[in-house]
């Protein structure tokens, strides 16, 4: 029997595909559990219309992730942290650093979309990956940079 899954099932498939399954299974388990419909004419030909939807949102805010990357790409990010006397860092600059920098510029980024591949331990200009939207992705320039002395500020 043929069936359109109404939700994402592990043995099956995701929302709004088409699977075959044996009858019983599809008339005992998965209609009436709410996890699957018949296929019809009329359930296919509504499920083609939510596939278009979906692709149209799906369009529409990837071109809007574009423009959001552009803008993050433009961002000068530069992290002020203390360093020991050889120049090396106490600690390192993480995702939530970066993240907390760009919620600071006005961007809502989520920690786990900032894509580092190690924490940044030294000094420097790093480019880092932030995922956008699910293939969008914003090259970020990072430069971390000597903290000034509270004495120099003073002065």
């Amino acid at each position: 029997m043929k069936i359109i899954l109404k939700k994402d099932y592990d043995k099956l498939g995701k929302t709004m595909d088409v699977v075959t399954v044996k009858d019983g299974y599809a008339r005992n388990f998965l209609i009436p559990s709410g996890i699957a419909v018949p296929a019809t004419e009329g359930n296919m030909s509504a499920v083609k219309e939510a596939k278009v939807i979906e692709q149209r949102r799906d369009e529409k805010k990837s071109k809007e992730a574009r423009q959001l990357a552009k803008k993050i790409e433009d961002v000068p990010c530069t992290i002020s942290v203390r360093v020991k006397r050889d120049e090396e860092i106490y600690g390192s600059v993480s995702a939530h650093e970066i993240a907390e920098f760009l919620g600071k510029e006005g961007f809502n980024i989520e920690k786990a979309s900032v894509e580092l591949e190690e924490p940044i331990k030294q000094l420097g200009v790093y480019s880092v990956k932030i995922k956008v939207y699910k293939d969008v992705y914003a090259k970020l320039k990072v430069w971390v940079v000597k903290e000034e002395d509270e004495k120099a500020k003073t002065d």
